[in-house]
């Protein structure tokens, strides 16, 4: 399997979790059908609008559609950015990846 990096984590305006590869590109990563989706302008990985899911849960689904789908690892790391994404979140989340 291979690794990327996560840039950035971010609960967007429209109130969508965005994960932000380093590298990778996840164009197609609607094939998997975990309704993950990939935002080409701003080249991140989106959750649909959290609505029976926590962020956290979505940020789970995130990294498993990417493993699935295309056998990238994202990784958590210390200069990751976070974005509107509280304390507790982002502990969950950190313990996730």
């Amino acid at each position: 399997m291979r690794e990327d990096r996560i840039v950035s984590v971010e609960i967007d305006g429209e109130g969508r979790l965005c994960v932000t590869p380093q590298n990778e590109d996840f164009a197609s990563i609607y094939r998997a059908a975990m309704e993950v989706g990939w935002d080409p302008v701003r080249r991140c990985l989106v959750s649909p609008v959290p609505r029976e899911w926590t962020y956290p849960m979505w940020f789970r689904q995130i990294l498993a559609a990417a493993a699935d789908e295309y056998g990238v690892r994202l990784t958590l790391m210390p200069e990751t950015i976070w974005r509107n994404v509280s304390t507790s979140e982002r502990l969950e989340m950190s313990a996730i990846s």
